[in-house]
């Protein structure tokens, strides 16, 4: 196969009509575009959903969504961000001073990522499951 020989499949590309031969056919005079406004010029165009000046359908809906404002006092602390803490309890406020999570968060989250090495214990923050394995398996324990 060479690439001069390839062509498209019988009936796959259609002709395009050809418009503006005289007023007897169908597409003459005016080429199928009515007469005068915008969308008869050359370059007639308007943005997508455009209504002529009237308030548009997608701001005359109302907005839909939620945005959670827990969110932001919210944080996640990694496993392998523990280590090497040198304390044995560890607590929010903890977790504060020591610049792990920011000085506004309400509540926070420890997730299984990395290895924990330390036995530590863990006093009134949520643990994930797969968190909660690796430090009763480090030798720590989770107080809630």
């Amino acid at each position: 196969m060479y690439l001069n020989t390839i062509s498209s499949s019988e009936g796959s590309r259609k002709s395009s009509k050809r418009v503006g031969r005289g007023i007897g056919c169908t597409l003459g005079k005016t080429c199928g575009r009515g007469h005068k406004g915008q969308k008869s010029r050359s370059g007639g165009f308007h943005k997508v959903g455009f209504e002529g000046g009237q308030m548009p359908l997608q701001r005359r809906l109302p907005k839909v969504g939620f945005k959670s404002l827990i969110k932001k006092f919210s944080a996640e602390v990694r496993l392998n961000e523990l280590n090497g803490l040198n304390v044995e309890v560890i607590d929010l406020k903890f977790l504060i001073d020591s610049n792990i999570v920011p000085s506004f968060t309400k509540k926070a989250k420890i997730i299984q990522s990395g290895i924990l090495t330390d036995t530590v214990v863990i006093k009134g923050i949520n643990v994930t499951i797969g968190a909660r394995k690796s430090i009763e398996s480090a030798g720590g324990k989770v107080e809630v």
